[in-house]
């Protein structure tokens, strides 16, 4: 009886999660998390400090493309502060984007493609709804490789992993 009632909830639970994995495409609460991500994006390329990190919780991380950059949100503000004061940040704009809610409905997270000065990237993210604002609470940018390109990025990166490796795994 117990194995029974195990099974069942982890069969509830992976039909759970097995629907969340449909983008939500036309809800006024998908239409106001596109938009606080535009209006995100924007900021950067206006280089406004103030808007682009008040659309992030205090908490906030982001992740890019370097493998030692995961900045606490303090830390990318310092980091980005003189790209901003000379008012140049970064240009991304959104080619795609998916967005997906959780069933509580106060947590969003999103997967999106986006023409930048690196050519495409992926982002991806977690939202809030922080105070009944939806806020960044982690960010993952990177650059997208072409398969039949791996092999070559690999091989031109190969000595700089193993050292970051190596550092990664004395700590």
């Amino acid at each position: 009886m117990r194995l029974l009632t195990i099974i069942s909830v982890l069969a509830l639970s992976f039909c759970s999660c097995a629907a969340q994995t449909t983008p939500v495409r036309s809800s006024e609460t998908s239409s106001t998390i596109d938009q606080v991500l535009v209006s995100w994006h924007k900021a950067a390329a206006d280089a406004d400090f103030d808007a682009y990190f008040g659309m992030m919780t205090d908490d906030a991380v982001f992740l890019g493309t370097d493998a030692t950059e995961n900045w606490q949100n303090a830390e990318f503000k310092a980091f980005s502060k003189p790209y901003f004061d000379k008012g140049k940040a970064w240009s991304f704009t959104t080619l795609e984007r998916n967005i997906y809610l959780s069933d509580s409905g106060d947590m969003a997270w999103f997967d999106e493609h986006l023409d930048t000065q690196m050519g495409i990237c992926r982002g991806s993210g977690v939202l809030t709804l922080t105070n009944g604002v939806w806020k960044i609470k982690h960010y993952v940018l990177s650059i997208a490789i072409p398969n039949e390109n791996v092999t070559e990025i690999t091989a031109m990166k190969a000595a700089w992993d193993q050292k970051q490796m190596e550092k990664m795994r004395a700590k």
